[in-house]
Formats: C-alpha cells, sequence, structure tokens
C-alpha cells in the first residue's frame, strides 16, 4: 500500500475514494439520488456538480468492479509513466483524469437535455480517458477483452472499442452510456497529445516495430 500512496498518489486517491463513495451510496438512495448526472438540469443551469459526482457512483458491484479493475491495470502504470517523463507527471495525471470524467459527459448531455428520465452515473468516461492515453504511450501492449482469451494489441483494439461506442450509441444498445466511453477517449488522446506532442511519433514508432 505504501508503495501506491508514495508512487502513484493520485490513482490511489482516486481509486479508493471511488470505493468509498460508491459502496457508500449502494445503501444511502439520497446520496444515490443526489450525485447522479442529470442532463436535463445541467442544461438549465442547475446541479452542475453532477458533472464530478456521477463518476464517485456505480449502478451496483459489478459495474465498480469492471471499472475499478480497469483503472487499476491501466491508471496506476499511466500515472507511472507520466511521473517519470515530467516532474508534473502526477499533476498531469489529475488534470486527465478530471477532464475525462468531465468533458466525456459532453456528448450525453448535448443528446439527453430536453429528457427529464435520463440519468447515467460511473467513471467509465474518465477511464476511457486514462485507457487511450496508455494506448498511446504502449500501443503494442496486449490487451484481453473478457470470455476471450486472446491477446489483442492495444493499437488494434483502441479502434474496434471505439467503432463499437459509436455503433451501441447509436442503436441504443443496452443500459450503458456508450456515448460517455467515445467521448471519453477523445478527451484521453487529445489531452496526451496536448501535453506531449511527442507521443505522437512515438505511438508510430512503437506500431511499426509491432507490424513490421
Amino acid at each position: 500500500m505504501e508503495h501506491y500512496i508514495l508512487e502513484t498518489p493520485v490513482s490511489s486517491l482516486i481509486f479508493l475514494f471511488t470505493i468509498i463513495t460508491s459502496v457508500y451510496a449502494f445503501s444511502n438512495p439520497e446520496i444515490f439520488g443526489k450525485f447522479m448526472l442529470h442532463p436535463y438540469s445541467i442544461s438549465r443551469g442547475s446541479r452542475i456538480y453532477t458533472l464530478i459526482t456521477s463518476g464517485l457512483i456505480h449502478r451496483d458491484w459489478m459495474h465498480l468492479l469492471f471499472n475499478m479493475c480497469t483503472f487499476y491495470f491501466f491508471g496506476f502504470p499511466l500515472e507511472s509513466i507520466l511521473a517519470s517523463i515530467s516532474s508534473w507527471g502526477h499533476v498531469q495525471f489529475a488534470i486527465l483524469y478530471f477532464f475525462g470524467l468531465v468533458l466525456s459527459d459532453a456528448g450525453t448531455i448535448a443528446k439527453q437535455k430536453n429528457n427529464f428520465n435520463y440519468y447515467s452515473l460511473g467513471a467509465s468516461g474518465a477511464i476511457c480517458a486514462v485507457l487511450f492515453s496508455f494506448i498511446l504511450f504502449q500501443p503494442a501492449t496486449s490487451m484481453y477483452l473478457f470470455f476471450i482469451p486472446i491477446p489483442i494489441p492495444a493499437v488494434v483494439f483502441g479502434p474496434l472499442f471505439l467503432l463499437y461506442c459509436m455503433w451501441a450509441a447509436r442503436s441504443g444498445q443496452g443500459s450503458v452510456n456508450h456515448d460517455a466511453h467515445f467521448y471519453g477517449a477523445v478527451v484521453g488522446i487529445a489531452i496526451t497529445i496536448l501535453l506531449y506532442p511527442q507521443v505522437i511519433g512515438h505511438f508510430f514508432s512503437a506500431v511499426g516495430q509491432l507490424f513490421g
């Protein structure tokens, strides 16, 4: 535990705080309701705080487990990468996560602004920002899909995931906010390139070595 706190303090704080708030909200319907993203209210200038609080709660244990596992496997390594590149790496990771959390809901708010009954929650948008930032730095990393024990290079997984999000969002598949996934990924890529323009060259070099 001490190693994580010293080496990846921002990831550790996000990880622990999100678990605590999510578990607390499971047994507190009032907090659960107040924290959820409500595009109808936000578009009318109220409940702006839910842009942040909605990322601190999850629908159920499975939702929380999936997001926190993904964050553990990619968030902690990404913060370590950024910290090894810059003395501001921890701050940059916090910036990436924050803007991934807030901006990933932009598309949802625009789409659902007149739907009073629509609510959304979860840290998926921010975690997608982290995931796709990681892919820029480590495109050759093997990734696995649940129930498919075949390694997929991150550079292949990324575009497939985005295409799926676009299709699922347009077809309205399930109750998952696929728009947040897609926009979170885009935000993660954009912020990473703004902070480290040289990552573009690194990315294509790594991809060339992978398929060369």
